[in-house]
């Protein structure tokens, strides 16, 4: 009678251990990356690390860095996921992550990339969408939209990251005289201010509220492939358009330093490249092998991509807010 009661402690035991054993990566990203693209990209490197993989929603992108720099050691993650080009200068001045140590594939975007410590792993260009059935001779230039009578709703810089490519992209294109632009931005009748895309895109412009709204040359491919609705397009600005780029970080204090950069030689293949167009609707840094959904071959192509160094970007970014401020005096 005792030898089934020892079979099945050691059957227990042998669970335990094997429970025990189990390796586990913790990722954080923003709120809408763990929950449209996460699932896909965690099954998929489960399946060939033998792993758990917790990818963990923590708020919207613009509250990433500052949340890492807040949280206790003990709450930090292996990785992080959402951190972009204008916030890289504070995301390394931070002293919270290490030298990924990966050499990556080349690389599908139009600037080049090289950096110890952060890998890139989609981008996409900002632009003005409208839709061509209420809109019939967009802007080609921010020269056109300001002297247009047309609608317009953007996000402000100080809390939304597309805000922020919009601050970047004027600086980008104008210099010294980006003050001149906001300044008759501000003074235009249709030109609406709200804090995040979210508060812009569905409730503004997709209500019909507003004839253009700043998001990114991609998103017309959402509509195509979602909505069967080829509406709404991203205008194409003589300027150029500046671009955003969201990259992978590995925390210095990362329980498992192996894993995460396993997981990062993982996000240049197949398994992580091909949910990003069709969940964060962006493009992504290395065309998977069967390439991009039919939708994106009808985007606009801007002629030239604007992208400040991180450095220049974060010393360029008070200097800019003062001159949003002076123009739309908040």
């Amino acid at each position: 009678m005792k030898a089934p009661i020892l079979a099945a402690g050691l059957l227990s035991a042998t669970a335990l251990a094997a429970a025990a054993e189990t390796r586990e990566l913790t990722i954080h990203a923003y709120d809408s990356f763990a929950r449209n693209a996460g699932p896909g990209i965690a099954e998929a490197f489960a399946a060939i690390c033998d792993c758990r993989v917790d990818i963990i929603g923590v708020g919207s992108s613009s509250e990433l860095l500052p949340g890492l720099i807040a949280a206790a050691p003990e709450d930090r993650p292996d990785l992080v996921l959402g951190i972009d080009t204008s916030n890289l200068a504070a995301a390394r001045a931070s002293g919270l992550f290490v030298a990924h140590e990966v050499t990556p594939p080349p690389l599908d975007m139009p600037v080049d990339w090289d950096d110890p410590l952060f890998l890139p792993y989609n981008w996409g260009y900002y632009a003005f969408i409208y839709d061509n059935e209420t809109v019939d001779t967009p802007p080609a230039s921010f020269a056109e939209l300001i002297a247009s009578d047309l609608r317009v709703v953007i996000q402000d810089p100080h809390v939304s990251t597309t805000g922020l490519g919009l601050l970047m992209w004027v600086e980008a294109a104008f210099g010294e005289e980006a003050g001149a632009i906001w300044q008759v931005l501000a003074d235009r009748p249709g030109t609406q201010v709200v804090p995040r895309w979210a508060d812009a895109y569905h409730p503004v412009f997709r209500a019909g509220e507003t004839d253009m709204v700043l998001s990114y040359a991609t998103s017309p491919a959402y509509h195509v492939i979602m909505e069967d609705d080829d509406g709404p397009r991203a205008a194409a600005f003589d300027e150029g358009h500046y671009i955003r780029i969201e990259v992978a970080g590995l925390l210095a204090g990362a329980l498992e330093p192996d894993l995460a950069r396993d997981f990062l030689e993982f996000m240049f293949t197949d398994g992580f490249q091909s949910v990003i167009p069709t969940t964060r609707w962006l493009y992504p840094v290395v065309v998977p092998q069967d390439g991009l959904p039919e939708a994106f071959g009808t985007l606009i192509a801007p002629e030239a991509a604007l992208l400040f160094p991180a450095e220049e970007a974060e010393a360029r970014r008070e200097a800019a807010l003062g001159r949003w401020r002076a123009a739309f005096g908040e």
